[in-house]
């Protein structure tokens, strides 16, 4: 009897890869994706363009994007070029990635669902206006004024809130 065939892979094609973690071709590893996130993540942070970048490392902004949409896997060698110009250490890209995805098998379920369309930059942390906020406040040179802008950020956060710290209603 031979294997139930669907759409040129077979159950047994299918049930090789789910044993050894491989994801078929055209779908994005989701540690690729996490650690192309990252690179855009400290990219903006930085204020540099994918075009600035690309320059740096002899690539257009177009592989950029695929790098860091996670559809080309970035290899060591340039991973590391990445490092020195976004001035950050390797394990930088690698912070912060989801437990599900830390092994082969996870890596695979989680490449393998359905991804949902979720509303973009959902998460604060990655809108643009946060990362500029944090890039130009950390142009501010003088330690006096950078901590006077920080209680007068979380002033503003708490008052608009209506949370109140029992010293500031001294």
């Amino acid at each position: 009897m031979s294997p139930i065939s669907h759409g040129g892979k077979t159950n047994t094609d299918q049930t090789i890869s789910e044993k050894t973690g491989r994801l078929p071709p055209g779908v994005p590893n989701p540690v690729d994706v996490h650690v192309g996130s990252r690179v855009r993540l400290r990219r903006t942070l930085l204020g540099l363009s994918q075009e600035r970048l690309g320059a740096a490392v002899g690539l257009t902004f177009q592989q950029i994007q695929k790098y860091e949409r996670g559809a080309n896997r970035i290899g060591a060698s340039r991973l590391f070029q990445f490092s020195e110009i976004l001035e950050v250490p390797v394990s930088f890209f690698f912070e912060e990635m989801p437990e599900e995805i830390k092994t082969r098998q996870g890596a695979f379920k989680v490449g393998m669902q359905d991804q949902v369309q979720e509303p973009f930059e959902r998460d604060p942390m990655v809108k643009r206006e946060t990362l500029e906020l944090v890039r130009n406040y950390y142009r501010i040179t003088d330690p006096r004024v950078r901590r006077n802008v920080f209680e007068l950020a979380k002033s503003l956060a708490k008052s608009m809130s209506g949370e109140f710290d029992d010293e500031d209603l001294a």
